[in-house]
């Protein structure tokens, strides 16, 4: 499923971008030639700023994958000597490079736990870091087109679903309402057990973190279950919001009942909590060693600034002003 960054649409917007890139450039060098006639005639010391350049990588969340994508689109299309290369190995496989020293940040869709960060991880391989939160997200429970029937799903509901050991195998035993359909292995479509989004998702559904059937069509790619469940009209599955809003015509959003009313998920509900428990904070992890760097700094104040309108582009929540703010302070 292609990523809406990467669509026709989207290389066509970039066509007018890169002539009107090449005419600023020209007036750019035009500019500078009276401008260095003038420093020459008023004895200016003026220098320019100096340019970026190096290799950032990064890895970990498929869910916060699709922000640092275009954070890192953007940020060399304006800085082109920085290369930037973003991978997806789950929330859980991405702090494992992290903690060995193999990548510049960090995606992720939950905290760093504990037994990440201890001996023999990242403060056994002398790797310390920062945290940034970056948007929100509310993991979405979804399912094909062509269920008419389910439109809101309890939290008890989901459990029975999703609990270890489960054994509802049809949609009439998650309620006697619902007709006799299949709701099998192959009917359900979740994260791997690297994911953040299978740990918070178990954590809040299930009140074990990692609890959970293991009888389901996993993947740490998220564009592999949306054609998962939009490929199955008895399908359900679970992941990032932002999956659910690239994919809305193919694929429907159910609402959740945690007790308090049954509330489907958009940036409204996500944003004020009432999503719940499924609304969460997303996170990008920087080492120390490589926030040090001008070029690693720059993309950070970047992805703080104007990367928080790419969050909404690609179908997150932003923070609050002051939670940006309070990031970036983070920053040397």
């Amino acid at each position: 499923m292609e990523h809406p960054r990467g669509s026709a649409w989207w290389q066509l917007f970039k066509r007018p971008a890169l002539i009107l890139g090449a005419l600023a450039l020209t007036l750019t060098l035009a500019l500078a030639a009276c401008s260095d006639d003038d420093n020459e005639d008023s004895g200016s010391d003026a220098t320019d700023a100096p340019s970026l350049s190096g290799d950032i990588n990064g890895d970990g969340s498929s869910t916060v994958f699709p922000i640092m994508e275009a954070v890192a689109e953007e940020f060399m299309k304006a800085n082109s000597d920085v290369k930037v290369t973003v991978g997806i190995s789950g929330t859980g496989g991405g702090f494992s490079k992290f903690c060995n020293g193999e990548t510049d940040f960090s995606n992720a869709s939950r905290p760093i736990k504990d037994d990440e960060t201890e001996a023999g991880l990242c403060e056994g391989n002398g790797i310390t870091y920062v945290e940034f939160q970056v948007a929100y997200d509310g993991i979405t429970v979804v399912a094909n087109t062509a269920n008419d029937f389910a439109e809101c799903l309890t939290v008890a509901q989901l459990n029975n679903i999703w609990m270890p050991e489960s054994t509802v195998n049809n949609w009439n035993q998650v309620d006697p309402g619902f007709p006799d359909a299949s709701l099998e292995q192959a009917n359900l479509f979740g994260p791997g057990t690297d994911s953040g989004t299978f740990d918070y998702f178990t954590q809040q559904i299930n009140g074990e973190e990692g609890a959970s059937r293991s009888n389901y069509t996993a993947s740490e790619d998220d564009n592999v279950l949306v054609q998962g469940v939009a490929g199955d009209e008895n399908a359900l599955g679970y992941f990032g919001f932002a999956y659910y809003e690239e994919n809305q015509d193919e694929l429907i959003a159910l609402g959740v009942d945690d007790g308090n009313g049954c509330v489907v998920p958009s940036p409204e509900t996500i944003l004020d909590g009432t999503y719940a428990p499924l609304s969460r904070p997303l996170y990008v992890y920087v080492t120390t060693t490589a926030l040090s760097k001008p070029e690693v700094a720059a993309m950070v104040r970047y992805m703080l600034t104007e990367g928080r309108g790419l969050v909404e582009e690609v179908g997150y929540v932003q923070l609050p002003e002051e939670a940006y703010q309070e990031a970036l302070d983070k920053i040397p």
